[in-house]
Order: structure tokens, then C-alpha cells, then sequence
């Protein structure tokens, strides 16, 4: 148990237990964020190819703007970068 309290951090087998099991939910929750996003790439691929095609510009910058907002509402600062990152990873850099 000693290799398990050295890579969690905790100073118990409880809270050393507690820490694996939470550690395993976030690992299960990240492998379910990354996958939603590479959903939201493919789908924002789709809605860009139908703008271009119809001869608009690949990036509705309102749109944007909305999608901001509704991040930062939900999640104060922070919200603004991840949805900054995520407008990035789904259309690239403008």
C-alpha cells in the first residue's frame, strides 16, 4: 500500500482509497469530455462545410460570441478560456 499513498499524496489507505477511486471517476469523466468534443469538432465540420458551401465565411464570429458567453455565465473566467479552446480545436485558429 505504500506505492499507493506515494502516488496519491495521502497520508492514509482511507483517503489513499478515496483518491484512487475518485481518480478513476475522472479518468472515466475525461475519456467522455474528449469524446463529446471530438463530436462537437465534427459536427462544427459540418456546419462550417454547409456555410462555406452556400458561400458565407467558415466562422459566424456572433455565434462565437454567444457560445462565450454561455461558458462564462456557467463557469465565471475560466469558462471563457475552455470555450476558447474549445471554438479553436473546432474551427482552428481565425
Amino acid at each position: 500500500m505504500a506505492d499507493v499513498l506515494d502516488k496519491t499524496g495521502a497520508r492514509t489507505d482511507e483517503a489513499a482509497d478515496v483518491i484512487t477511486g475518485a481518480r478513476e471517476r475522472i479518468d472515466a469523466l475525461d475519456d467522455r469530455i474528449i469524446g463529446l468534443v471530438q463530436e462537437r469538432m465534427a459536427v462544427s465540420a459540418v456546419i462550417q462545410e454547409a456555410r462555406i458551401a452556400s458561400g458565407g465565411r467558415r466562422v459566424n464570429l456572433s455565434r462565437e460570441m454567444e457560445v462565450l458567453g454561455h461558458y462564462r455565465e456557467a463557469l465565471g473566467k475560466p469558462g471563457t478560456t475552455l470555450a476558447m479552446a474549445l471554438l479553436e480545436l473546432c474551427r482552428g485558429r481565425v
